[in-house]
């Protein structure tokens, strides 16, 4: 460990970006060696984890606490590059609300990945655009897709997934078995049921939803197993929580998405990078915190097993995040 102490700044080239601490906690669980914190520049606030997955060295930054957004995810990740200027690509990685529809029957626990599609880079900016006469809203702009090298190894990643199983519980089982219980308990999967509520029906005002009724949930057939499933897709961000079903299933209609998130629509165009988001809870009235550390350990356990697959050759290929927005017209 002693040659990890000579890594500069530059050694760097895997950006991981969190929105919450407990999404930090999770992505550091998921890294095989943590390095020595370097210094930075006056103007770079950030705070990182630095380590390594593999023969890859991240950059892990999280959101100044209570500050969430579109706006402070754009922050983190401009200050981050000021920094790291060998950082090649990006990942967002953390917790969501899902998006259940008729293409995809997403649950507590699942994965989405935003996978671009022909007319979206796979995260849409939904509060974006301009409302015409008559009060229709039309969305404008479109946020560009993941870099090519991530949308390569997804595609791998997708094959291997075909014929073996996902590393996921296995990464998650090591890091559990390093933990006391006390700590393995803040990402444990509930055992609680994993309960959806007609659009239409709203929560009581109690915490929790042991007074809810039952004859509201929604009819889906049982799962034989409890392992993430994954979605690729698109996700919606905007600087606002849904915590409403008709919202959700709003979006769902009008956008084909399969989650919703905060964060991701400040970084897609700035910040070349994937999102990857564990499913939480509904975005609707019922919506709790109880799955949001075994979500978070589940989205860092998948970026793990992607970034595995990311040869390291094609990475030194890769042009870098900076280099990337200079030839767009944006610099530092």
């Amino acid at each position: 460990m002693a040659a990890r102490a000579t890594l500069s700044h530059d050694d760097y080239t895997v950006g991981w970006i969190c929105a919450l601490p407990l999404e930090m906690a999770a992505a550091k669980l998921m890294l095989d060696a943590i390095h020595p914190s370097l210094p930075r520049p006056p103007t770079d606030q950030n705070t990182y984890i630095l380590g390594n997955i593999g023969d890859h060295n991240i950059v892990i930054a999280c959101l100044p606490s209570g500050a969430y957004g579109i706006v402070s995810a754009a922050t983190v990740a401009m200050q981050l590059l000021s920094s790291f200027h060998s950082i090649r690509f990006g990942l967002m990685v953390g917790i969501g609300g899902g998006v259940p529809n008729g293409n995809a029957d997403v649950r507590l626990g699942d994965i989405v990945v935003s996978q671009p599609t022909d007319t979206s880079g796979g995260v849409i900016q939904y509060d974006l655009g301009k409302v015409l006469s008559g009060g229709q809203f039309q969305r404008t702009g479109m946020l560009n897709r993941p870099p090519k090298v991530l949308l390569t190894a997804l595609a791998t990643l997708q094959a291997h997934h075909f014929t073996e199983e996902s590393r996921i519980l296995e990464f998650i089982s090591e890091v559990r078995a390093k933990m006391t219980p006390r700590i393995a308990a803040n990402f444990t999967r509930p055992i609680k049921e994993d309960l959806l509520y007609e659009t239409d029906y709203d929560h009581g005002a109690s915490d929790t939803c042991i007074g809810c009724d039952r004859s509201k949930l929604k009819p889906r057939r049982p799962r034989d197993h409890k392992e993430p499933v994954f979605h690729y897709g698109l996700i919606a961000s905007a600087s606002q929580v849904v915590k409403d079903g008709r919202r959700r299933d709003q979006l769902a209609q009008d956008l084909g998405v399969y989650c919703v998130e905060m964060e991701a629509a400040g970084l897609m165009n700035d910040f070349p990078c994937l999102v990857i988001r564990g499913i939480c809870d509904y975005a609707d009235s019922h919506k709790n915190k109880e799955w949001q550390g075994y979500a978070a350990m589940a989205a860092a356990a998948y970026a793990k097993e992607l970034v595995l697959v990311v040869p390291i050759d094609q990475v030194k290929t890769t042009p870098t995040a900076r280099d990337t927005l200079a030839d767009h017209g944006e610099g530092f």
